[in-house]
């Protein structure tokens, strides 16, 4: 079982209950394709464009906006680790790659989900992995492209 602890602190896109399911579906899909057993949690900060910001430069050093940070916890059993989404960029890059803000938004969560399971995509054979359980877990959900 996997519990979320989910938080918004962010007021540019509502965060509707449509929102909060597709986010928990996307890391309950995950967690249970990747074959997770127990009790774990995991905590899922919802905020905006300038907040991701500003955490991307003080953790990863890039002075620019992103849609997803994944922090695994180190050596944690039952606590996964800590994802922060961005629901303005998620909403801004469903627009440009013309899908659904529930395909983007879950698509964010399960890579994020992903990344605190130890999935990489600096490799080019990581990412074509990582790639390829992703899409095997939106599919699963139902969450396509277009």
């Amino acid at each position: 079982m996997l519990t979320i602890w989910l938080r918004n602190e962010q007021t540019v896109c509502p965060l509707t209950f449509s929102v909060r399911r597709t986010i928990r579906r996307s890391a309950r899909g995950a967690f249970r394709m990747l074959g997770q057993k127990g009790h774990h949690a995991v905590s899922v900060l919802v905020c905006d464009n300038a907040a991701i910001k500003e955490l991307n430069e003080q953790w990863r050093g890039i002075d620019k906006a992103t849609d997803v940070l994944s922090f695994p916890m180190e050596d944690g059993e039952k606590i996964i680790g800590d994802i922060v989404l961005s629901l303005e960029k998620a909403y801004e890059q469903a627009e440009e790659y013309g899908h659904s803000p529930a395909r983007e938004i879950g698509f964010l969560t399960v890579h994020s989900m992903l990344h605190l399971y130890g999935y990489d995509h600096i490799e080019e054979e990581d990412r074509v992995k990582m790639r390829v359980m992703e899409e095997k877990i939106l599919t699963k959900l139902k969450l396509l492209r277009g």
